[in-house]
């Protein structure tokens, strides 16, 4: 199977609309990634997505790590939509660090595509982790997330 990196990026901005709101920009998305599929998403530094301290504000930091996440869903199971829904099931995140400026979301696959997948053609729901890492440019982590997924087999 191959995946073209440039269509899950634009798929993913034309299917959340609050993405586009926030001003995210897709930087990365690797299939074929070592450790796994990846993708990387970028909110630009902007007064609008300022908390009380000037920095990203913490709702924007939160769907930056869920719209990483996401990328990294459709890269993996996207030929798969003709039969299954992907749902985030539930998010988990820790704010380390204060972050100033831009920041960017790195999400990788917690499990393999092809168990999941075996799962899924098993008739069964499966559940998979995408952990992210939120941070400056430089590689500074100002916050870690783990977002559970699911695939909902279409009846």
């Amino acid at each position: 199977m191959t995946v073209d990196s440039r269509e899950v990026a634009a798929g993913v901005l034309r299917a959340v609309p609050f993405a586009r709101t926030l001003g995210f920009e897709i930087v990365e998305v690797a299939p074929e990634a070592e450790g796994g599929v990846r993708a990387v998403v970028r909110l630009p530094d902007t007064p609008a997505t300022h908390n009380h301290v000037g920095g990203p504000h913490a709702g924007a930091m939160f769907t930056l790590g869920e719209t990483a996440s996401g990328a990294v869903v459709m890269a993996a199971f996207g030929h798969v939509l003709d039969r299954a829904v992907p749902l985030a099931v539930r998010a988990d995140i820790a704010y380390r660090r204060v972050a100033m400026g831009e920041v960017r979301a790195t999400a990788r696959l917690g499990r393999p595509p092809a168990e999941v997948l075996a799962e899924l053609d098993a008739g069964q729901r499966p559940e998979f982790p995408v952990a992210v890492e939120i941070g400056t440019p430089d590689g500074t982590v100002t916050a870690t997330m783990t977002v559970l997924w699911t695939l909902r087999p279409n009846r």
